[in-house]
């Protein structure tokens, strides 16, 4: 006991100091060195989550609220939806985009453009394939499947597909350039023009009494419309980066041993985003074929506070992946570790907040039609710990090149959640459709339970 003791106070002591030195880095501006770089890209990915969840608390208020719970669920369903059939147009590029990106950026080799030429070339084909597949597959999806109103919304999420991900492609490019600041000043146009255009929308079409599908259908056309605006933005900051850098290169095709290794790694970060996404948005897919839209907005509404706080909570996931993939030996250990502890230790607090606050949470930000919703949040608060823990664990194995450690794992994970999803939320179902409800909340928390401890076993085991 008294080991532990000490054991504890050490951790913090070295905690205080590492506090103190990034605040001491931040009042004198030094971001030199490789912990003045994570620091800086810190406070901008910080500023940009912030700014997201922030543009993300408005923007789902008034959308809830103007919906109510049922138009709601149907809305979120579309949209989970949506975001499958998106990840098919992703399959891990923008992840392999900056693994080797930022290896090359600062090089003199001049293997750029042959890199960004290969990558859109495939992301371009992804994208052709994935909106077609869902203009083909809508009509039975929503009549069949769901048997609910979302037809039209799923054909406008043919729009959305295209510019969601060519705004993540152009991301992709400035994150491993290093350049957090235009990613931020981009959060911030996409969240004022959706959070203008979108809700204007859904009073108007409510105002003249337009059906449930046209107005789900103009909610996503103007999300589209928002990351269409956000992505003209990022074109021009990576145009002013790359343009010059790009136009000296000579096209030549990659030798094949390097295109074997992306496509090795391309290859396993496919299944990584596939089966990330399906683990994302299952839940609400399969309940959206078991209850009724309003269940699914209860559920929504829990788990879009949970999804606000989380990446405040493990900020630095995204920008430790180029700065870990510089890093080797005991460099690496001690990052990882350290960020690690922080957002543990601030995981605590937010679970704690979340669990004696989740009624007045419901009820300020959804009103009172959500109150059903509390005790999901109560449950789903657990996932605090784990989604910020896991996204490190992530960027771990990305950054080191090995996606294949983890692509195995998270399938199995994926597949877990599914069982489990359907176990629960059938089991469940005959003593009402919020039991089912809680139901899809414990199958998603026992399955990302399963892929952290993976996660955490596989390193272990790879360190001993």
């Amino acid at each position: 006991m008294n080991f532990f003791k000490k054991d504890v106070k050490k951790n913090l002591k070295k905690e205080e100091s590492d506090l103190k030195d990034i605040w001491r880095r931040i009042k004198t501006r030094d971001f030199s060195g490789n912990t003045g770089l994570v620091i800086k890209n810190s406070m901008y990915q910080f500023s940009t989550n912030l700014t997201g969840k922030i543009g993300s608390f408005i923007f789902t208020v008034i959308v809830a609220r103007l919906l109510m719970p049922e138009l709601f669920g149907f809305y979120s369903l579309a949209l989970s939806t949506i975001l499958i059939f998106s990840a098919v147009s992703e399959l891990g590029i923008n992840n392999t985009l900056i693994t080797f990106f930022s290896k090359e950026f600062n090089k003199k080799t001049k293997k750029l453009k042959p890199l960004f030429l290969y990558l859109k070339k495939i992301k371009s084909a992804l994208i052709l394939f994935s909106s077609l597949f869902l203009l083909v597959s809508a009509r039975y999806i929503a009549n069949n499947f769901y048997q609910k109103p979302i037809f039209l919304a799923l054909v406008a999420g043919a729009l959305y597909i295209i510019f969601i991900q060519g705004l993540g492609f152009l991301q992709a490019m400035l994150q491993a350039s290093n350049n957090f600041r235009s990613v931020f000043k981009r959060e911030v146009v996409f969240q004022i023009s959706r959070i203008i255009l979108v809700p204007l929308a859904v009073f108007f079409a409510l105002k003249y009494s337009l059906s449930d599908e046209k107005v789900l259908m103009l909610i996503i056309f103007f999300l589209a419309f928002s990351l269409f605006l956000a992505s003209v933005f990022l074109f021009f900051d990576v145009k002013k980066i790359y343009l010059k850098k790009l136009k000296s290169e000579k096209i030549f095709k990659l030798p094949k041993k390097q295109k074997s290794t992306i496509n090795k790694f391309l290859l396993a970060t496919a299944t990584l985003a596939l089966s990330g996404v399906f683990f994302g948005n299952i839940d609400k897919v399969m309940l959206g074929h078991f209850v009724e839209g309003e269940f699914i907005g209860y559920y929504t509404a829990a788990f879009s506070l949970i999804g606000a706080l989380t990446p405040l909570i493990g900020f630095a996931a995204i920008v430790l992946l180029p700065i870990f993939s510089r890093l080797k030996g005991k460099r690496l250990e001690a990052g990882f570790k350290k960020s690690l502890r922080i957002t543990l230790l601030i995981a605590t607090g937010a679970f704690l907040a979340t669990l004696f606050l989740s009624y007045f949470a419901i009820l300020i930000i959804f009103g009172r039609g959500y109150i059903p919703a509390e005790n999901v949040l109560r449950i789903l608060a657990v996932l605090l710990f784990v989604i910020p823990a896991t996204s490190i664990y992530s960027s771990y194995y990305l950054s080191q090149g090995k996606p294949n450690k983890v692509a195995k794992l998270l399938v199995v994970s994926t597949i877990l959640n599914i069982i489990l999803n359907y176990v629960l939320i059938t089991s469940l179902l005959p003593y009402g459709q919020i039991t089912a409800v809680y139901g899809a909340a414990i199958a998603t928390i026992l399955s990302q339970f399963f892929y952290l401890g993976g996660l955490a076993w596989r390193r272990r085991r790879v360190k001993e």
